[in-house]
């Protein structure tokens, strides 16, 4: 069993009455996978868009789970519940039903043509290191360093917990 963090992050409704919803029911949907054991979420943050400017503010929040997957595997997994959730990847950093991102998979360093993790932005994204460091702050992000060291470096203005 490989310890995994997913990153979450939604600002459109869909078929849900908020983006929270839809990440409550993606936290839903990775407890009914049987490879997959929940062992921690964070609270949700709210946070301004990146990329184009024209859209909601985001909802997110991270995950710290346990699975038996591979990599890939679970990937196709987060695909499929994203898809189950209306995601449409039609505008690169556009808005979005669901977005659920690998970001640390055990302490491996994966790159191909489908996955790179640790995620590339993984450092420069408050919305993705303040919920990290609230569940797991001695998290060690291979070649980048502590959570909770690299947290103190950024800005975190644009970023409300709710």
């Amino acid at each position: 069993m490989t310890i995994v963090y997913i990153g979450v992050g939604s600002n459109l409704c869909g078929d849900f009455t908020s983006p929270k919803q839809n990440i409550t029911s993606a936290i839903n949907a990775l407890t009914k996978i049987q490879s997959i054991q929940m062992i921690r979420v964070s609270s949700f943050y709210e946070s301004k868009p990146i990329g184009p400017q024209d859209q909601s503010d985001y909802i997110n929040a991270v995950i710290k789970l346990e699975t038996s997957l591979d990599p890939t595997d679970l990937l196709d997994n987060l695909q499929t519940i994203e898809n189950h959730h209306g995601r449409e990847r039609s505008q690169y950093w556009g808005p979005r039903t669901l977005d659920l991102d690998i970001l640390l998979f055990g302490d491996q360093i994966i790159h191909n043509d489908r996955l790179t993790v640790p995620h590339t932005e993984i450092c420069n994204r408050a919305f993705v290191l303040v919920p990290l460091s609230e569940i797991e702050p001695d998290c060690i992000i291979p070649e980048k360093g502590i959570v909770s060291s690299l947290v103190s470096n950024l800005i975190q203005a644009e970023l409300k917990i709710l």
